[in-house]
């Protein structure tokens, strides 16, 4: 859609007025010529008020999709060295919900090497049908490579939406795709729910974290979402297998890549705060990173793991990977504790569905009361020790 000056119909006269009129001051007229600037915020004064003719406003025309050729909700399932993701599990359990308001399939998408077991393991959460692209080339990630196999299944099968995990293969994947086809993809979601006409209701958090917001693509399929781990439930194991396994023929036009890989170096793996039962999360009440070491011994004896809030980030107290919030991790812990954390939406979005929620802090009002189901109004320097004696004493009896 757009302002369409129609500068044979311009003449200083109207283009002055023109000037006048705009509220905004994005109307121009210089040696003879109409100018409309980033100012405007297509409010329509120009035409509806302006001389006639001399500005028009048209609608962008958009193809129409017919969403009864797409069918069926598709789960990418998620393989990493032969082990599929939990999220994968999760979003199975979601695709099943919102595929049962629409009548729709559920679909799971498998690309890898020796998928026997993980076709198994898919089958048994309720899958209607697994598409496997099994071949020894695909045994490693290779972005180009999968971003083909995966185009090639939605050209032949037309799922109306697509669930990846918001893995770091998930998030560099799914765009990729997406922007093949031209449809819009919404990233991290939060929540998703199904209209009966198809489309896919995508609610993330919006301007940082103060609303919820909706969205759809109701011109475009298939229609994708990102989502974070941790954030749905994975559902139980069927008890009988209705499923079946779709084996794919694999075309070598999906091997051209402009990336070769030459070597794959496993980094040391550590603890993901996502994985993690128990958590101590500290935020701006820890006043020195010397004052760490009483918070991760009462982790250690606890079993857990430390995380953190935003600002222990940016004071250099942790790096991101444990941070918990709408910009680092969301965690789904049995047990978590936080110290010092006051309670932003941007931190308890990344961790309100824990199990249980004990929450320290020296001011009653802190919002992270509002979240905890079990609250201590004190510092964290004076109830730290406590709970790391009172630990130790009942060890030794």
């Amino acid at each position: 859609m757009g302002l369409i000056i129609h500068q044979e119909n311009i003449n200083e006269e109207n283009g002055r007025r023109l000037e006048e009129l705009c509220p905004f001051s994005a109307i121009s007229y210089e040696n003879g010529k109409l100018e409309i600037s980033a100012a405007c915020r297509l409010c329509r004064m120009c035409v509806n008020k302006g001389p006639a003719g001399c500005i028009t406003f048209e609608e962008e025309v958009k193809d129409s999709v017919d969403k009864s050729q797409y069918k069926g909700i598709c789960v990418y399932a998620d393989c990493d060295h032969g082990t599929i993701h939990k999220a994968t599990y999760e979003l199975i359990g979601k695709a099943r919900e919102l595929a049962s308001a629409i009548n729709h399939p559920v679909y799971a998408l498998l690309i890898g090497n020796d998928t026997k077991e993980n076709v198994k393991e898919l089958l048994s959460y309720g899958v209607d049908r697994v598409f496997v692209y099994d071949d020894e080339r695909l045994s490693d990630f290779d972005m180009e490579i999968y971003a083909n196999v995966f185009s090639s299944f939605i050209e032949e099968y037309k799922p109306s939406s697509i669930l990846v995990g918001a893995t770091n293969v998930g998030r560099s994947l799914a765009p990729r795709v997406a922007a093949r086809f031209r449809t819009g993809l919404t990233a991290d979601c939060t929540r998703l729910e199904m209209k009966e006409n198809t489309d896919l209701v995508q609610i993330r958090p919006a301007f940082g974290g103060n609303i919820m917001a909706q969205i759809i693509t109701p011109d475009s399929r298939p229609q994708f979402a990102t989502v974070r781990y941790k954030i749905f439930d994975a559902p139980e194991k069927v008890k009988e297998i209705k499923g079946e396994a779709v084996y794919k023929e694999i075309r070598e036009e999906w091997f051209t890549s402009h990336v070769q890989i030459l070597d794959i170096k496993e980094k040391p793996r550590e603890t993901d705060i996502s994985e993690a039962e128990v958590i101590v999360a500290v935020g701006r009440g820890l006043k020195s990173k010397d004052d760490l070491k009483m918070v991760e011994e009462l982790a250690e004896l606890l079993h857990g793991t430390v995380a953190c809030s935003r600002p222990m980030v940016e004071n250099g107290f942790f790096d991101s990977r444990h941070q918990i919030g709408l910009s680092g991790k969301t965690v789904k812990p049995k047990l978590i504790l936080t110290l010092g954390i006051s309670g932003a939406i941007q931190f308890t979005s990344g961790m309100k569905s824990s199990d249980c929620i004990i929450a320290v802090n020296s001011d009653p009002h802190a919002q992270i009361f509002d979240t905890a189901n079990y609250g201590i109004v004190g510092d964290l320097y004076e109830i730290v020790p406590k709970l790391i004696q009172r630990i130790k004493e009942n060890e030794n009896v």
